[in-house]
Order: structure tokens, then sequence, then C-alpha cells
């Protein structure tokens, strides 16, 4: 078992963090190292991100000494209760590894940064846009679930039900690592509760996720590239919505990126958060282009188009959720629908 727990602490790389930490710790407690506010920030974000995976290792490793302890004491006495004891901690033991490993998959640079999801409706009309509004509610219970912050900047509501289309973000360590995995076409097939004769219906929606941008990464946006229209709000919002142009609708000439919020009550503040937006998008636009030959040549991810989905959720003719990347499926779609999200999610970023 030591030796396991030293083979393990290399692939976790404890050593390369340890060290990295008490660089940044010297680097803070160095005269001046607050002069320069942004780079101080960028270096105290870096700490934190590798001391969240040094605590797990030191649990973990307390955990193992336990069991061991647990099960040397069972042998000596021959004691069911007290074996039985160390095998039930050896299995949470075994859970809290895998959860280890999957936090060691995460390690992309924008991993632990909050997240932005977008969401739209595909052909199909309200049966997609049905669809799309039990895609925001799916998630938005899966942030609930980890304790994460949800705030829905836009939604275009559908003319007889659901949703067109709708942007929101995620705040919470490490949301967009785990969320990047949900990028793609979602298909839904179940018997449509709009169609009077009961038939079974496919639909579909398109998520795309980015990673919120903080300043610490330079994205430079003239405004001469913008273009910025003000509009009213739709949907509830009581009179102050109806009658001002508080919604905002910006635009990225060069790229053709478009982004829109009507969420808050004061025009300054949509524009805020529709800035936000821009600014994760285009850094997703510059990153993708980056990649776009490595993308082509080892075909990681399938382009976001009708007939490409990810995942498939069947509800008739028999109940199954499967994610096409990893071949990874669950049997209890209502759990999956209530945001029981984790199993897909690790599935595809284990074999990332």
């Amino acid at each position: 078992m030591r030796r396991a727990s030293r083979r393990s602490g290399a692939i976790f790389d404890v050593d390369g963090k340890r060290k990295r930490v008490a660089e940044l710790d010297a680097l803070a407690g160095a005269p001046g190292f607050w002069n320069d506010r942004e780079q101080a920030e960028t270096l105290l974000r870096e700490r934190r991100r590798l001391t969240l995976p040094l605590e797990a290792w030191s649990n973990l490793e307390a955990e193992l000494s336990e069991i061991q302890v647990l099960g040397e004491l069972a042998e000596e006495e021959n004691d069911d209760d007290t074996l039985g004891e160390s095998l039930a901690k050896a299995a949470d033991l075994a859970k809290a590894i895998e959860q280890a490993e999957l936090q060691r998959m995460l390690s992309g640079v924008t991993d632990p940064n909050d997240a932005i999801v977008t969401i739209n409706a595909g052909a199909g009309g309200t049966e997609a846009q049905d669809w799309s509004e039990m895609l925001l509610r799916m998630y938005l219970r899966w942030a609930e679930r980890r304790g994460f912050k949800t705030e829905v900047f836009d939604v275009q509501p559908g003319e007889e039900a659901g949703i067109k289309s709708t942007s929101f973000n995620v705040r919470g360590l490490y949301a967009f690592g785990y969320l990047k995995s949900e990028t793609g076409v979602h298909r839904l097939v179940r018997i449509s509760p709009f169609d009077s004769n009961a038939r079974r219906h496919t639909s579909f929606s398109s998520v795309f996720v980015t990673p919120e941008i903080d300043d610490s990464i330079e994205i430079e946006i003239n405004d001469a590239d913008l273009r910025i229209d003000t509009y009213r709000s739709s949907g509830a919002g009581g009179q102050h919505v109806n009658k001002t142009d508080s919604a905002v609708r910006m635009t990225h000439i060069p790229t053709g990126i478009v982004v829109s919020c009507q969420n808050e009550r004061s025009q300054q503040k949509n524009r805020k958060a529709a800035m936000k937006v821009m600014r994760s998008r285009l850094y997703d636009f510059e990153m993708k282009k980056k990649q776009e030959k490595i993308d082509k040549e080892l075909a990681a991810q399938p382009d976001i188009e009708w007939g490409s989905q990810i995942r498939s959720y069947v509800l008739q003719p028999y109940q199954k959720v499967k994610d096409h990347r990893s071949g990874h499926e669950e049997g209890n779609v209502d759990a999956i629908l209530d945001g029981n999200l984790d199993r897909l999610m690790q599935a595809y970023l284990l074999i990332r």
C-alpha cells in the first residue's frame, strides 16, 4: 500500500506542486509583490489551484493510514466488525482517488474559471424549444447540487412553450472544467406532449460553453469593432421592462459574434454583462483558431451541427442516456434531467 501511495504521488506530481507553491510563497513575501496588482492576483490564483489538490492528497494519505491501522487491528484481534469498517473506508477511499484523478484532468489554463453557457433550440419548433428549456433546468440543477452560483443573462422565449435561446453563467471553482464536456448537440427522443396523436418526436438543441475570462487574460476589443443595439426586453418584468430600451445586443463586426443581455433593468448593467460574454466568446474564438489544425488531425470534437449529437436522451420506447463520445450510458433519465450529470461528465473528461 505504501508503494502504491508513492506511485500515485508521482502521477499527481505532488512534489512538483509543493515546489511551485514554495516558489509562489517566496514571491508573495518579497518586497514590491503588490506593485503589479494584476500579476500578484494571477500568482495567487495559481497558488490556490495548486494547494487544492495538495490538500486533497494529504487527506487521501491520512485516510490510507487509518485504513491500514484498522486492517492491522482487525487481523490482530480477529475482529470482523473492525474489518468491515476498514473495507468500507477502503471503498470510500477508492472513490476519493477517482475524484482526485478526475481533478488532475482539469489542468487547462481556464479550467478553474467560471463558465458561460449558451443553449440554442434546433429545428423542430415548439418541440426543440421545450427541450432547450429542459436543458436549461438540467444545468441550473447541476450547478445547485454543486453549490455553484448561476445568473441568467438572456432568455428568448418560444412562441408556444420553452425557449429559443438562453445564455447564463455558472460561478464556482472548475465550473468551466466540468461544463466544457457539454459543448455540442443534445438529442431528445420522446412521446411529444404537444402532439395530440401521441407520436414519438426527436428534438435537437445545441449547447456552447466558454470560460469566463478575468482581467489576467488580455483580450483586446476595439470600440470601432463593436456595434451595440438597444431594445426593449421581452417576457416578464413589469412596466419598466416594457417601456425602456434596457436590453443590449452586442455584435463584434470582424468575427460576426453576437451576444445579448436583457436580464438587468439597467442598460448599463446589461452592457457590462454582454461585454463579459463577448470577452469569453472572443477568447474561445482565438483559442479555436490556434488549435484548428490539431483538432482536424485528432478529430477531438464533433462540429456543432445537426446529426452530430454528442449525447442522446431517450424517454421512449425505453429510457437511456448515452454519451456518444465516451460510450457511457445511464438508465435513470429522470435523475440526469434533474442535474445528476457527474458520471457523464467524468466519463468524457477521463477519455480526454
